[in-house]
């Protein structure tokens, strides 16, 4: 078995997300470089977010552990060829496209729900700070710092990711709130929809709102030391993220939930700023 096709322009896959108009504002190659990992990242999570048997989706990681070997013993499958060109352009570590995939196994092995916060913790790094460090090698970030904006952005966009998804991964039958912040909240079930629908939710995510606004404020310091050029894409995602962050937080995360969503001509203007401003 070989890994699904990427789709012929990884650009099309990418025009969905959120990060699409932080990738646009880059330089030609930079931004194919990023299609490409988001292409990647879409292709395993939807493996992990699907219908399969769980054997099956195991199965269909380990395919994508081989390929990702393949690719890095300079044999990639063809529909990898694309991923292959920027890995070598950009330096990307193999690493890093495992830990994305051992994320993704985290969701496909079993449903995670109420992860202490150090599994919690672990997840983010897989599923979010691993892209970070691939995407700081197309930006154009130094090691060091680079390392740091991937550690601090990537979890406070994950963090973000959670509480805003609350509702959706219950019906998932997923819980990625703490165990040690919905026993704060005196929360003792560790069922999804339980826990959703639970009129003392609000203490519980908004511990979890408090570790994500601390990620972005260190995430912001790593930026305003650093070179404009290369952080025109990640503050774009960060500013959006945060925006997203704080709506919720002025709401309550309470139950009934409405799931924030920011507007297309919101993150334009996003973009366009920091684009070029």
């Amino acid at each position: 078995m070989t890994a699904a096709p990427v789709e012929s322009t990884a650009a099309t896959r990418a025009s969905g997300s959120s990060f699409y108009f932080a990738m646009r504002i880059l330089p030609a190659a930079q931004r194919e470089a990023m299609f490409e990992i988001y292409s990647f990242c879409r292709a395993v999570d939807d493996i992990a977010d699907g219908d399969a048997p769980r054997a099956e989706r195991s199965a269909a990681l380990a395919q994508w552990r081989r390929d990702i070997d393949a690719l890095y013993a300079g044999a990639p499958p063809p529909p990898l060829a694309s991923l292959a060109r920027a890995v070598k352009a950009f330096g990307m570590r193999k690493d890093d496209f495992l830990a994305v995939i051992d994320g993704m196994e985290m969701d496909a092995v079993e449903e995670i729900r109420a992860p202490s916060f150090d599994k919690l913790d672990l997840y983010c790094d897989r599923v979010a700070s691993a892209v970070g460090r691939l995407s700081v090698r197309v930006f154009g970030m130094g090691e060091e710092d680079g390392i740091a904006l991937a550690h601090h952005l990537g979890r406070a966009l994950q963090l973000t990711n959670i509480l805003r998804d609350i509702d959706e991964d219950a019906g998932l039958g997923r819980l990625y709130l703490p165990r040690e912040a919905l026993d704060a909240a005196g929360i003792a079930s560790n069922d999804p929809a339980t826990v959703a629908a639970h009129r003392d939710i609000d203490p519980a995510c908004r511990m979890v709102a408090a570790r994500a606004r601390n990620h972005f404020i260190e995430a912001d310091k790593i930026m305003a030391r650093s070179p404009r050029r290369a952080v025109k894409a990640p503050r774009i995602m960060g500013k959006a993220y945060r925006k997203i962050l704080d709506t919720m937080d002025a709401h309550g995360f309470a139950p009934p939930r409405q799931r924030v969503r920011i507007s297309k001509s919101h993150l334009i203007g996003i973009a366009l700023r920091y684009a070029f401003i």
